[in-house]
């Protein structure tokens, strides 16, 4: 099977169980033994993705004919909270990214400065877990210096990524989240990218600043980052099973 047969399949079957958990079919959702053999099966799709394909092998990469004529945003369009209606105000002159938790230098980074760090540009497929795809190019920080830079400690084990849109309403569970291993953080196509399709991101694509990680589905992509958490575990952190959409019943690890 191809790389593109290959994510086609994983996004269509994602966009399946999706619509079930959207059209309120919770009931596997509430059951312990259905929860064990959906644990299991991630376990082991984890585990196959990273013995197929390594820490290093790149996601395909397609030339500029190929970037879609228009690229969908979904998810938040825009977040209402007043802290980032003011960093939109100023054009984000005040936004900064802090990198912290388990980390030996944390950082606070303007866009000036993240401009200044290892980049790269590449153009890649986004696969939706509702069931579409889209083309396009990408340029940002790559993240593996970034943490280097920062120094993680011995016990940190995932990055967090927290974000400013509270695409769940009020409350700790509220905000958008989502989190990687440290394979996929050190990955050379993993990016906190600030240009879309050779341009600065807009709001509705995650302005200032959004995560891309190119081996896994969309809704891993968090848009409007803030701040970036080097932790142990996230059992600590709103639902406790590493972002919005897993504490809310989907997969943690989203491979393709």
């Amino acid at each position: 099977m191809s790389g593109l047969d290959r994510r086609g399949l994983i996004a269509g079957a994602g966009a399946a169980l999706g619509g079930l958990w959207l059209a309120g079919c919770d009931r596997l959702n509430r059951s312990p033994t259905a929860q064990a053999l959906i644990g299991r099966g991630e376990a082991l799709t984890y585990k196959a993705q990273r013995a197929l394909l390594g820490g290093g092998q790149l996601a395909k990469e397609f030339a500029p004919k190929d970037v879609s004529p228009a690229f969908k945003a979904n998810g938040t369009m825009r977040p209402r909270t007043p802290e980032y209606e003011a960093l939109l105000a100023s054009q984000f002159a005040d936004w900064r990214l802090v990198v912290d938790g388990l980390v030996k230098t944390p950082l606070s980074l303007s866009l000036a400065d993240l401009h200044a760090e290892p980049a790269r540009s590449q153009i890649t497929r986004h696969d939706c877990v509702e069931g579409w795809s889209c083309i396009g190019q990408w340029r940002g920080a790559r993240l593996g210096p970034l943490l280097e830079k920062a120094g993680l400690a011995d016990s940190a084990r995932y990055i967090v990524f927290h974000c400013a849109d509270r695409l769940g309403g009020e409350g700790p569970r509220g905000l958008y989240y989502e989190s990687l291993d440290l394979a996929d953080a050190f990955h050379p196509q993993t990016l906190l990218a600030y240009e879309m399709n050779g341009a600065p991101l807009s709001v509705p694509h995650g302005a200032p600043l959004r995560l891309r990680v190119e081996r896994q589905l969309g809704y891993k992509h968090a848009k409007y980052v803030m701040r970036i958490e080097a932790v142990e575990s996230f059992a600590h952190i709103a639902g406790g099973k590493g972002g919005f959409w897993e504490d809310r019943g989907y997969e943690w690890y989203a491979g393709i």
